[in-house]
């Protein structure tokens, strides 16, 4: 068997056998990589009999036969040995990083991700315990691995394959991968299908699903060294040939009656048709082309009435309606939830890099680019929107922002100045007690003082006492308030997590009596969202907060958005929104200058279609959800929902998908704006 060479004079017997034997690498990489994307699907997803195991299975076998043509290729079958146990080591590690990132975070890691292991290494005690805890399943994904070191060296050829034998290999990867993208064609156009998903859309968390986890990691480094832009086509959808109107409803629009009041629009003075015109570049005139077709929301009766207050804006980790659930022992919370715009329809989707995407949502009102950190590349970005930037314009001094985690986290220290702000986090001048998760109210107590005298101030926090671990062991801000939840009928992860957020309740109330005392209260703001849903919590906790089976689609999302001023109306909005409508509506009710074109939400108070939009690609509207996974609509007016109508909005969201990143691919606001 040194030699795979097909003689057509040998006995058949014996051809049959040198023939099979060139088969045994690409079939044990194949069962190998079968095995640990359906022990992977069937631990995270607890599912494996879907469209995802197909394509998984189909991308492991051109897998396969690509890796068995790598392993083959030296004299020495010692070399392919370490060769092929080298590729399949790589494998295994990748999909033992794939489920505790998972597992830990409720996203798939990028492949950026690898590049920044320092961010890693301060939650490593959340790593370790969730490598214990999913060990079994580490050992299952290792099985493969263990008997290819045991037996392959005997059992499977791994001799140099001659011309021909090479020949019939990549013949066989050649023909595997057109089947298997012929596969993905006849998949569908739906915004989350497998062809989506692979050729348009670059969305990990359903590639993952959709594809597997070789295939997702191998598209997330190709795309990361060699770039991509969203493609919005879907050839099955009817009525594509006009984009829709963010400020209008394309079905149910009339003309104003003369006793409507015209505020004017809520933009800013760009000749979109001339930089169009003037553009060399193909990319940056299809987005000139687009935003100048859009339609700027309108101003409305809400428009500047905020305006000259000081303004409080907080990114509260892992905030929730949960806590609002429990009014004795979050008071003041509630009192700001409820008291002033009370909004019962917010939703805080998961973003590709949990906390620095949720952030980067709701301080940007741009959707983040899936990949890559978002924040961290804004950093050099021209980026008029963001608050910092915009107070500072009209006059508000030094603009600050605090953070009571290190510093450097996520590159908050470039990102944070560049958003207009004197920026603060423990290591850069915030000596909060170094404990984890820090303390909440301790940043308030320490950071009060240097802004709370200004004539005008505006500052921004994203707080971290509310992080998991949602554990007493875990959580120094939890054990902390142990026995203050000691009394709950919930699970100790529900009780835990409602303890360590009992530091953000105490550090509101310190914040509303000291301002209060310095007579600065009546004319503050506050606005609180959180960064992302407790991923920390399991399902079985979510569902009971709710009382129910929770639903992960919509339901699981749903969260609570706090825009408070002492002593205004109380004022309840039941339309979907979401954290990109943050930075639109707070423009609109400081009365600020900015283009509500450029922004990928709504001012929430406009006359322009509500919609909640989630990572998936999923969204909700006044009429209807629609769930991008499975396709299925769910009417909220009881009418059927016409085709044309899901055409509209999917176009819409698929649209600020494609051209969010561009913005920050192309520093785009310097480009119009600057």
């Amino acid at each position: 068997m040194a030699n795979i060479d097909i003689n057509l004079n040998e006995k058949p017997a014996r051809r049959k056998r040198r023939i099979s034997s060139l088969w045994q690498l690409p079939i044990a990489f194949a069962v190998s990589f079968i095995w640990m994307e359906s022990v992977f699907r069937i631990s995270v997803y607890k599912t494996l009999f879907n469209a995802g195991i197909i394509y998984s299975t189909l991308f492991a076998v051109v897998t396969a036969l690509l890796f068995a043509l790598f392993s083959t290729f030296a004299k020495n079958k010692k070399v392919n040995f370490g060769i092929a146990t080298g590729l399949l080591s790589v494998i295994y590690v990748l999909f033992g990083v794939q489920l505790i990132y998972y597992y830990v975070f409720k996203v798939p890691i990028s492949a950026y991700s690898f590049g920044t292991p320092g961010q890693v290494i301060e939650f490593m005690n959340i790593i370790l315990i969730s490598i214990w805890e999913n060990l079994f399943i580490l050992i299952l994904l290792a099985l493969p691995l263990v008997l290819f070191c045991i037996f392959g060296r005997k059992r499977i050829n791994l001799k140099r394959t001659p011309l021909q034998a090479k020949a019939i290999l990549a013949a066989a990867l050649i023909v595997s991968y057109l089947f298997t993208l012929l596969c993905l064609v006849i998949s569908g156009n739906g915004p989350a299908s497998a062809k989506t998903v692979y050729f348009n859309a670059n969305v990990p968390y359903i590639a993952q699903q959709k594809l597997g986890v070789i295939t997702n990691m191998r598209l997330d480094f190709q795309r990361l060294f060699f770039g991509f832009e969203e493609k919005t086509e879907f050839p099955e959808d009817p009525d594509f040939s006009e984009d829709p109107l963010p400020g209008s409803d394309a079905e149910s629009s009339s003309a104003p009656s003369s006793s409507v009041i015209e505020y004017g629009d809520n933009a800013m003075d760009i000749d979109f048709e001339s930089l169009a015109a003037a553009a060399t570049n193909s990319t940056l005139k299809g987005m000139h082309e687009y935003f100048g077709s859009l339609t700027p929301t309108k101003k409305n009766e809400k428009t500047g009435i905020f305006k000259d207050c000081n303004l409080i804006f907080i990114t509260a980790e892992s905030y929730s309606r949960y806590m609002i659930m429990y009014p004795e022992l979050f008071p003041t919370l509630t009192k700001m939830a409820t008291e002033g715009f009370e909004f019962t329809n917010f939703y805080n989707s998961s973003w590709p890099v949990s906390t620095t995407d949720g952030e980067y949502v709701a301080c940007t009102g741009l959707i983040p680019k899936s990949g890559v950190r978002s924040f961290k590349l804004s950093a050099d970005n021209y980026l008029p929107f963001v608050m910092g930037n915009q107070f500072a314009k009209i006059g508000y001094p030094t603009p600050r922002a605090y953070h009571n985690h290190t510093y450097t986290y996520y590159q908050r220290d470039k990102s944070h100045p560049n958003m207009g702000y004197i920026y603060k986090g423990y290591g850069n001048g915030l000596d909060v007690r170094k404990t984890w998760p820090e303390s909440d109210l301790e940043m308030m107590q320490l950071t009060l003082p240097e802004y709370i005298n200004e004539e005008k101030f505006h500052t921004y926090y994203m707080t971290v006492s509310g992080h998991q671990l949602y554990t007493f062991g875990g959580n120094y801000q939890a054990g902390r308030h142990k026995e203050e939840v000691a009394h709950l009928n919930l699970s100790d992860g529900c009780r835990a997590y409602l303890a360590c957020n009992l530091e953000l309740e105490y550090a509101m109330k310190y914040l509303i009596e000291e301002l209060d005392k310095a007579g600065k209260l009546e004319n503050t703001v506050f606005v609180i969202s959180a960064d992302h849903y407790p991923y920390g919590l399991s399902v079985e906790d979510h569902s009971a907060f709710v009382g129910h089976p929770i639903d992960e689609t919509f339901e699981l999302f749903k969260s609570s958005l706090i825009i408070w001023k002492p002593g205004m109306a109380h004022e309840v909005i039941d339309d979907p929104i979401s954290s990109l409508d943050i930075i639109p509506t707070i423009s609109n009710l400081f009365g600020l200058e900015y283009d509500s074109r450029l922004l990928m939400g709504r001012d929430i108070f406009s006359d322009s279609e509500p919609l909640a939009i989630f990572q998936t690609r999923s969204w909700i509207t006044e009429k209807c959800s629609y769930n991008a996974q499975t396709g299925e609509v769910k009417s909220f007016t009881g009418e059927e929902i016409s085709d044309e109508y899901l055409a509209r909005i999917k176009k819409t969201v698929a649209n600020k998908f494609k051209y969010s990143p561009l913005i920050l691919d192309n520093d785009y606001y310097a480009k119009v704006l600057k």
